[in-house]
């Protein structure tokens, strides 16, 4: 399902991903590791299709990644930046409505919406709207606005900010469930519990000297 060759991103004067190699299969996960600026968001936006290697090989379900095509949207999903709320809707209207987009009928997108909150232990926001949230609350929200959709290969950019130990632990059985039904995962975390719930490779990425963060500009 993934292939990496040597992938690596340069900027300016800067690496902000030194060469990765990796192969990932339906139903594997591998979390990227790693101290700020080591280039794990870069690399979850090169999988993503928002961002080109400058060096190396790419190919996820045997093509270079691509935003911009229909199929390849379909099968990923990513949850690397806040996605856009919709202010006068509420968490369960939303999830609902984006599993909708993706063709799944109103009644069982529905009932796919309150599945996912209830996993996450988040059923107290589902009638609330996105500025009623706290922090945790719209991290909550977010998460349920990515796993509510159907998907191939998921993406997770540090899913544990802002959550409390607990509904990590909830995060971590949800994704591992995912992962048996054959679903590849691929995340970003310095959770320890969260990389054992998964308990699948492990990309220990290292700061590059004179890298200063994943900056925005290279995406």
């Amino acid at each position: 399902m993934i292939r990496l060759q040597g992938a690596g991103v340069d900027h300016d004067d800067a690496t902000l991903l030194e060469a990765v190699d990796l192969r990932l299969e339906a139903g594997e996960s591998a979390t990227l590791r790693g101290p700020n600026g080591s280039g794990k968001t870069t690399l979850l936006r090169i999988l993503a299709g928002r961002l080109a290697p400058t060096r190396g090989s790419v190919e996820v379900f045997g093509a270079a990644p691509d935003s911009r095509s229909g199929e390849f949207r379909r099968r990923v999903a990513a949850g690397i930046d806040l996605p856009p709320f919709a202010r006068e809707l509420t968490v369960r209207e939303q999830a609902a409505m984006i599993a909708m987009s993706w063709g799944i009928d109103r009644e069982a997108a529905e009932a796919r919406a309150d599945a996912v909150l209830a996993d996450l232990d988040a059923g107290m926001i589902a009638d609330r709207f996105p500025h009623e949230l706290s922090s945790g609350q719209t991290q909550l929200a977010a998460l349920a606005l990515v796993l509510v959709r159907p998907f191939d290969l998921l993406l997770l950019d540090e899913p544990e900010q802002r959550l409390d130990a607990d509904r990590v632990g909830l995060l971590g059985d949800a994704l591992r469930a995912l992962q048996e039904e054959g679903r590849a995962i691929v995340l970003a975390s310095h959770s320890e519990a969260l990389t054992k719930a998964l308990d699948g490779a492990r990309i220990e990425l290292k700061a590059s000297p004179g890298a200063n963060g994943e900056t925005e500009a290279a995406a």
